[in-house]
């Protein structure tokens, strides 16, 4: 298959673009999504090809979008529901919790909800904490939820169409930071299985975890161990939930020492999750005791020095590494 070297935004429109051409029950709605061009324009040019009734602008209101959208999965259609912001999302926290993830359950069947909700997640520049917050431990905690977040813009257009084309509600956390990266990714489609971990760096003295953005930091973490002769495994999550608990699991039976990072807070955060979950799996397996490198125990602060001293940075990383490894 040929290749083509795209930026993170243009892989999304990709799959969003390939699966309203596969199916027509596919419709885009959200905050801009189509006069504008998206507020990240990802969704650039789609207004033009597929016209207002399949790129729906909504007004400001998420409540109500999000509740028309669930309406419209319960009756046989694929929404894609951009949030311009997933601490937007928190103003739909009833539709999307008391409807979207439990209505399969409390219809005993009857009513599926195939719908992606998808935007950015986490911090951006200067955001401030009104547009920082990371949804995925909150969301996660409750049962009906899938939840993906992609690190690259290949597993962004795999990713995206097997959440299109899932039968069950999908959260799908991007970064704004991340939208301009590029990366050569084949033309044509391809689907990567929802669940699935990957390990993206192969090492065998310490497993190093993560997902979405944090991953330019372990890797950069783990480039500076190479340098001095420690090989760190690295794995990109891909999706937070389910959890490759599987994957995980081999690979800290193999190095025997794990640093989990993530962009959200400590405090019943998701390396809490998958910490107790490789101390279930692995307990005999570890020789040191888990390391988590997370956002520190405060609303994000608008002052950058602040902003780079509360999140897991490179350095931050490096340390924690040293100390399973001390």
């Amino acid at each position: 298959m040929e290749r083509q070297t795209v930026e993170i935004r243009e892989a999304l429109r990709q799959a969003i673009d390939e699966e309203m051409t596969r199916d027509p029950n596919v419709f885009v709605m959200g905050e801009e999504v189509g006069e504008y061009n998206g507020a990240y324009k990802i969704t650039k040019g789609m207004l033009a090809k597929w016209g207002p009734e399949r790129i729906i602008d909504t007004p400001i209101a998420e409540n109500g979008f999000v509740g028309l959208a669930i309406g419209a999965a319960m009756t046989g259609l694929r929404p894609i529901v951009e949030f311009m912001s997933w601490n937007f999302s928190f103003v739909a926290a009833d539709q999307l919790i008391s409807n979207a993830c439990k209505m399969y359950y409390m219809s005993g069947g009857r009513f599926s909800v195939p719908i992606v909700f998808r935007g950015c997640n986490g911090a951006a520049a200067q955001v401030s904490s009104q547009h920082s917050h990371c949804v995925e431990a909150i969301y996660g905690n409750l049962p009906g939820w899938v939840v993906v977040a992609p690190s690259n813009a290949y597993d962004a257009k795999g990713l995206l169409k097997s959440a299109i084309r899932f039968n069950n509600p999908v959260l799908f956390l991007e970064n704004e930071l991340d939208y301009g990266d590029k990366m050569e990714i084949p033309q044509g489609e391809y689907l990567i299985e929802i669940g699935k971990a990957k390990v993206v760096r192969e090492g065998k003295a310490v497993t190093l975890i993560s997902y979405s953005r944090m991953m330019k930091f372990c890797m950069q973490a783990a480039e500076e161990m190479a340098k001095r002769g420690v090989q760190v495994e690295v794995i990109d999550l891909r999706t937070v939930k389910p959890l490759d608990i599987a994957l995980i699991a081999a690979s800290v039976r193999k190095t025997h020492r794990c640093v989990l990072v993530e962009e959200g807070h400590l405090f019943a955060g998701i390396c809490a999750e998958i910490g107790f979950q490789i101390m279930e799996h692995c307990f005999d397996d570890l020789d040191a005791p888990l390391e988590r490198v997370c956002q520190k125990e405060t609303p994000l602060p608008y002052s950058k020095v602040l902003e780079r001293e509360t999140m897991p940075t490179k350095e931050r990383i490096l340390a924690a590494l040293e100390r399973v490894l001390s």
